[in-house]
């Protein structure tokens, strides 16, 4: 069995990428011969031009992992194992940037608690900090906020959105698609190993995903031929899927020429999670 069957594809620097797929797509398994945890039997990839399997500890040093398991040393305070992982890429004297990265992860009042006595989402952000430690280009986060609270999510955002903005590429993986929806610039989506869609976040929207229009009608009907699908109906109340925007104006063209009049009208705009439904081919 195939984790991955030709993948090909280029994050460019200083982009924020998503990479999304349910359970089983082959996400981690990509994220792990990125990182040379994993070896491809075929093909070749590089970070930022260091290939990592011929440049492993260039390509190592160039990259920043958060990986979805929580794997932490309890022997440990989260300022010790910040100390040590900078320690890995031969950095001393790191303490003034291990500092502001745990100031900006909201970890400096647990710098000195030991890992085994920190929470979930702490446990996660001292993740985070560890792929941070040696400043990388390039970041991958694989599910960085499962179990973080709201609160915690949320400034966990805004640090990783300061470092992107200061010229670090970052690739994410979550399973919160409004995530992806709101930072991801392009997505790529996977599925059973292979790449089913691969495009800009505004046109991935735009193509995978239709529009829910609601009417309230002055009567119990719709003029025939009609643009759209009919979802549902409630007397004079009707729901439809329309491919997009474009198909709007023709709905209330149609309706102009019928002399129906609208009572009420409310649109939905297209999201990620039914366009993610619709590329791999689940229902909702």
């Amino acid at each position: 069995m195939r984790a991955l069957a030709g993948v090909s594809l280029v994050v460019e620097e200083g982009e924020f990428f998503g990479l999304l797929g349910p359970n089983g797509a082959g996400k981690t398994t990509l994220i792990n011969v990125i990182a040379g945890l994993a070896r491809a039997d075929r093909g070749t990839v590089a970070v930022m031009g260091a290939d990592v399997v011929r440049e492993y500890r260039r390509a190592r040093r160039l990259l920043g992992v958060v990986p979805q398991e929580l794997v932490f040393d309890p022997f440990f305070t989260v300022r010790e194992t910040l100390r040590i992982q900078s320690g890995y890429y031969g950095l001393r004297a790191n303490d003034a940037w291990i500092d502001e990265v745990m100031h900006h992860l909201d970890l400096t009042a647990k710098a000195d608690a030991n890992m085994r006595a920190l929470s979930g989402g702490m446990k996660r952000r001292v993740l985070v900090a560890q792929a941070l430690v040696h400043k990388p280009p390039v970041i991958v986060l694989d599910e960085p906020t499962a179990g973080v609270d709201v609160e915690l999510r949320h400034g966990l955002w805004q640090f990783v959105r300061g470092i992107n903005r200061e010229g670090h590429t970052i690739v994410l993986t979550t399973h919160y698609l409004e995530e992806a929806e709101a930072h991801c610039r392009r997505i790529a989506m996977l599925k059973d190993g292979r790449i089913a869609a691969l495009d800009t976040t505004r046109n991935l929207l735009g193509a995978f995903s239709g529009v829910e229009l609601r009417l309230q009608l002055d009567r119990e009907a719709l003029p025939e031929p009609f643009p759209g699908q009919l979802v549902a109906r409630d007397g004079a109340r009707f729901t439809l899927r329309l491919a997009g925007y474009d198909e709007l104006e023709q709905v209330l063209a149609r309706l102009r020429e019928a002399h129906i009049a609208i009572v009420e009208m409310e649109l939905e705009p297209p999201d990620l999670e039914e366009a993610f439904l619709r590329v791999t081919g689940r229902t909702t």
